[in-house]
C-alpha cells in the first residue's frame, strides 16, 4: 500500500457443485495455515502453486440447529450496504472512513455513546426518515434490536491477508472464474466468496458462517424520549465537527457496514483529503518538488484504490490501512501550494492511475514491484540502486549478497541517505520470535535456525526460513515484516551471533517500492523538479489531469501478494 510506514515515523470456471461435494474437494488440498491479526506465514509444506502467504485449510462447520426463524442468506455474502458512488472527475468527492465499527456486532457489551461536536455553530442531523436536530453537541445512544429473522451467512474464505493487495490478488483469481468474490476487512483482510463456489486452483478456502441475531441502532435520547434514528443519518457541520483532536469539513455520514456494525463517513472533496494527507505522510516542511510530488502520488494512490472499502460502502480509511488522514488545516501555505499546483492532476501509465506507492526510504535500492507483492512486474516499478551514477556502478543488479553487504557498509552517497532509519541493526531473540509467530506457526517450537531462502532483484528478502524444534515454517515478502514487526525492511543480512539470538542488520524504512520520500527531499534539495523526480521513481509514467484518464475501470493487475 502506499505508505506502509511514514517519513516520519519514529523509528477455472466449473460452478454450482454442492457444498456437500466441494468440501472433499477442498479438503484434499492440503496446505496449512495460522491466523495472527494482520499477519501471514506460509510454511514448507504450503503447496508451491499457492499465494506466498500461508492459507488456511478448508475447514467444515459442525451442522447446527438454527435458530427459531433463522434466515440463511444464500444469495448474500454480508450485511448488504449500497457501494459508495464513483468519485465524479469534475469534481470527485471520497467517503472516508473517520471511524469504523462504532457497534459490536453481539449484545455481550453496550457500545459507547457517539459524541458529535461542533467546532463553531451548531450540528445538523437528519435521519433518512426525515428527522431533523440541531445542536452544538450531539449524543448519539445505542440501543440492541434482536432482527425478526436472525441471518445467517455462510461463505467461503481465503485470509486473512497481510495487505489488501494480497487479497485482491486472490479475490481476482476467483472472479477470473466467473465467482462474485468480495473483500472484506472485518479485522484483518479476507476475500470472500459464496459457499457453493468452486476455489481458484491451489487455493484452500475455509467455510464460514457467521450468524446475526440482532444489531444495534443508534438513537437520540432527548427529555421528551428516545427516537430512534432511520440509517443512513446525514450531518452537516458548517463550522466543522471536532474528532480525535482535529477539525474537519464534512458533510458527515453514519451507516451501517458489511458486518452489521456503523462508520462515522466523511464526504470530502478530493483536494482537501490531500490536505489531510500529505502533511501527515511526507511531513510539511519538506521542500516544494517533494511535497508536489507527494500531492500527485496521495491524489492518484487514492483514485486507484477508491473500491478498496466499497463492501462497507465506502472508498477508503484514515489510517494505515489506507493513507493516514488527519485534520486538513495542519496544511500550512507550502502544502496548499503544492496541491494547487497539481490540482487535479494525477500520474498515468496507458492512460490509468498507475500503482502508486511510496514509503519512508528505500535504503539505497529501490524494489521492483514482484519483490513486495510477487505476481506480475510493472514497468514503472523496477529496481534500481537510488544513488549517482558511481554507487549505481559499482552495484550491478540483480544484487548478490557482496553487493548488499557493499550497499549496507557504503551506501551513505544514495539518496535520502540521512534519514534515521537508512541503516538499522535489531537483535532478534529465540522468545521474541517465539512470540511474534505464535498464532501463525503453533508448532514451530523454540526457534533454533533464521536463514534467508531467497532475495529478489534488490536484494531484499522474498523468503525467510526458520526452524523450530517443532517445525519448519517460511515467511514471504510482506509477511516477514508483518510478523516479525522490529524490522523496518525486509533489505537486511541475518547473522546468528550466540544460540538463540540473531544480528539483523539492514537498511529502508518500508516496502521500497515507487518513491522514497526521503530520496524525494534530498532529490529536492539538489534542485531537481517535480517532472523529474517523478521519472526517476516511476519511469515511463505521464502526469495527466483527471478528465484525461480513460474512462474505463483500471486493468486488474495480478498482485499475488503492501
Amino acid at each position: 500500500m502506499a505508505a506502509a510506514s511514514r517519513l516520519l515515523a519514529p523509528s477455472p470456471p466449473l460452478r454450482g457443485l454442492a457444498v456437500s461435494a466441494l468440501l472433499p474437494l477442498m479438503l484434499a488440498g492440503g496446505g496449512c495455515r495460522a491466523s495472527l491479526p494482520t499477519d501471514h506465514a506460509s510454511t514448507a509444506t504450503t503447496p508451491a502453486a499457492a499465494t506466498p502467504e500461508a492459507i488456511t485449510p478448508t475447514v467444515a462447520i459442525p451442522a447446527a440447529p438454527p435458530p427459531p426463524g433463522a434466515v440463511a442468506m444464500e444469495s448474500e455474502l454480508h450485511w448488504p450496504v449500497p457501494p459508495p458512488p464513483n468519485p465524479d472527475p469534475r469534481d470527485p468527492r471520497l467517503w472516508v472512513a473517520l471511524a469504523a465499527r462504532l457497534a459490536p456486532a453481539t449484545q455481550a457489551a453496550a457500545p459507547v455513546p457517539l459524541r458529535l461536536r461542533s467546532a463553531r455553530g451548531a450540528l445538523t442531523l437528519t435521519d433518512a426518515a426525515g428527522h431533523r436536530v440541531q445542536a452544538a453537541d450531539l449524543v448519539l445512544h445505542w440501543r440492541w434490536q434482536t432482527l425478526a429473522q436472525p441471518r445467517i451467512w455462510r461463505r467461503q474464505v481465503l485470509g486473512p491477508f497481510a495487505s489488501f493487495e494480497s487479497a485482491e490478488q486472490a479475490a481476482d483469481q476467483w472472479r477470473q472464474l466467473g465467482v462474485e468474490a468480495v473483500i472484506a476487512h472485518p479485522g484483518d483482510w479476507e476475500v470472500w466468496a459464496p459457499a457453493s463456489a468452486l476455489p481458484p486452483l491451489g487455493l484452500q478456502p475455509r467455510l464460514q458462517e457467521r450468524r446475526l441475531l440482532g444489531r444495534w441502532l443508534p438513537e437520540l435520547r432527548p427529555a421528551e424520549g428516545a427516537r430512534r434514528l432511520q440509517e443512513p443519518i446525514r450531518i452537516e457541520a458548517p463550522g466543522g465537527l471536532r474528532w480525535q483532536n482535529g477539525v474537519y469539513g464534512g458533510p458527515f455520514r453514519l451507516q451501517p457496514d458489511a458486518y452489521g456494525s456503523w462508520a462515522l463517513l466523511e464526504e470530502v472533496p478530493l483536494e482537501r483529503y490531500l490536505e489531510g494527507v500529505v502533511p501527515h505522510e511526507i511531513g510539511a516542511g519538506s521542500p516544494a518538488a517533494a511535497l508536489a510530488a507527494q500531492a500527485v502520488l496521495a491524489r492518484t494512490w487514492a483514485l486507484r484504490n477508491q473500491h478498496r472499502y466499497r463492501v462497507d460502502g465506502y472508498h477508503l480509511c484514515a489510517d494505515t490501512q489506507c493513507q493516514v488522514y488527519g485534520d486538513p488545516r495542519q496544511a500550512g501555505g507550502a502544502v496548499r501550494q503544492a496541491i494547487a499546483s497539481t490540482r487535479h492532476q494525477v500520474l498515468s501509465y496507458g492512460g490509468r492511475p498507475i500503482h502508486a506507492v511510496y514509503h519512508a526510504t528505500n535504503g539505497g535500492v529501490a524494489a521492483g514491484f514482484e519483490e513486495v507483492w510477487s505476481g506480475a512486474p510493472l514497468p514503472y516499478l523496477k529496481a534500481f540502486v537510488d544513488a549517482p551514477s558511481s554507487l549505481q556502478a559499482s552495484l550491478p543488479l540483480p544484487l548478490q549478497p557482496e553487493g548488499l553487504a557493499l550497499l549496507l557498509r557504503q551506501g551513505g552517497t544514495a539518496y535520502g541517505a540521512n534519514h534515521p532509519v537508512f541503516r538499522w541493526q535489531r537483535q532478534l531473540s529465540a522468545a521474541q520470535i517465539s512470540a511474534a509467530l505464535r498464532g501463525v506457526a503453533p508448532r514451530l517450537g523454540e526457534p533454533r535456525s533464521v536463514k534467508v531462502l531467497q532475495r529478489g532483484p534488490s536484494g531484499r528478502v522474498l523468503a525467510l526460513e526458520i526452524v523450530g524444534s517443532g517445525d519448519t515454517t517460511v515467511l514471504r515478502l510482506d509477511a516477514i515484516r508483518r510478523n516479525l514487526r522490529t524490522l523496518p525492511s525486509t533489505l537486511f543480512e541475518v547473522r546468528p551471533v550466540t544460540a538463540g539470538q540473531w544480528r539483523v542488520v539492514g537498511g529502508g524504512f518500508g516496502h521500497g517500492a515507487g518513491l522514497s520520500q526521503a530520496g524525494a527531499i534530498d532529490l529536492a534539495r539538489r534542485g531537481w523538479g517535480l517532472q523529474r523526480i517523478l521519472q526517476h521513481y516511476y519511469p515511463g509514467t505521464a502526469l495527466l489531469p483527471l478528465t484525461g484518464l480513460q474512462s474505463e475501470a483500471p486493468p486488474v493487475i495480478p498482485e499475488r501478494h503492501p
